[in-house]
């Protein structure tokens, strides 16, 4: 006589573990946009380079101008009018494309990859991006920038001791120059993320950062003399100039006066990027 087993049936298998439920939140966008600056190699390079210029710039002048003044050589346009802080914030020009440049990089950069389909997927409502974008970058290149100044300023003030142009950092006027000179090159940072993030494109960016910067003051000084003093003080370099200059006259603006400028130009860089941002498809 045959026996039959008895079927097993099979259980169902009970809820595995829920997975959490992330939501969106300002810092955990700021996180994200920090760890992703800092695994970029040109972050590192670009940065090493921006710091790099601030002081050896500033101490080239230094030595050039002391060697000059202790040979009795001429002094030409360029250290007639020298101060110690001046001296010392001479690399700012090559520091600040080096900081727009990184700056156009970090947001461009992402649409010549791609990734920006990811990061826009992680964070629907899109702004947060960018205002993230600009304001971890905007931080780190306002850091940066403040120390490379404040280093190139005490090591010239050492170089510079006993002659007509020596400053220390008691004299009138010489922290506020530093520290306008820091947050310019912030700015120029943010500017760089903005401009990025509005034409999404490495090469653009770029070309319309230097042509900003370097090349549109050239092109207003070929301007008739009446119209430059109504234009000139207005351009963004120039302005930005203003928040860390020594002294002022007639034709620039004050350090008040280049902060506000300057900000409006940073602010309309970062409200035309926010505005294609919503707008576009990705």
């Amino acid at each position: 006589m045959s026996t039959l087993a008895p079927s097993q049936t099979a259980t169902p298998a009970g809820p595995g573990p829920e997975r959490p439920v992330y939501k969106v939140t300002a810092a955990r966008v700021l996180r994200s946009e920090w760890a992703k600056l800092w695994s970029l190699r040109s972050t590192w390079i670009t940065l090493g380079l921006a710091l790099l210029f601030l002081v050896a710039f500033g101490l080239i002048a230094a030595v050039q101008f002391k060697s000059r003044l202790d040979s009795g050589r001429h002094l030409d346009r360029d250290f007639s009018d020298a101060t110690a802080l001046s001296l010392s914030l001479f690399g700012t020009n090559f520091a600040q494309l080096a900081l727009g440049v990184l700056g156009v990089l970090i947001a461009a950069g992402e649409y010549s990859t791609g990734m920006i389909r990811s990061t826009l997927a992680a964070v629907p409502r899109r702004l947060p991006v960018l205002w993230s974008k600009a304001a971890v970058y905007g931080v780190i290149a306002l850091l940066l920038g403040t120390v490379g100044v404040f280093v190139a300023f005490l090591t010239d003030s050492g170089i510079l001791s006993g002659t007509r142009v020596a400053m220390d950092l008691s004299s009138a006027g010489a922290v506020r120059g530093l520290l306008g000179a820091g947050l310019y090159l912030a700015l120029v940072g943010v500017i760089g993320v903005a401009l990025g993030a509005l034409l999404r494109s490495v090469a653009g960016g770029i070309s319309v950062l230097v042509a900003t910067l370097m090349l549109v003051p050239g092109l207003v000084s070929l301007l008739p003399t009446s119209w430059q003093s109504h234009i000139s003080p207005y351009l963004p370099s120039h302005a930005g100039e203003a928040m860390f200059a020594l002294h002022h006259d007639s034709t620039t603006l004050s350090p008040a006066a280049g902060l506000a400028v300057f900000l409006l130009w940073t602010v309309l860089a970062l409200a035309g990027a926010a505005v294609r941002l919503v707008r576009s498809d990705v």
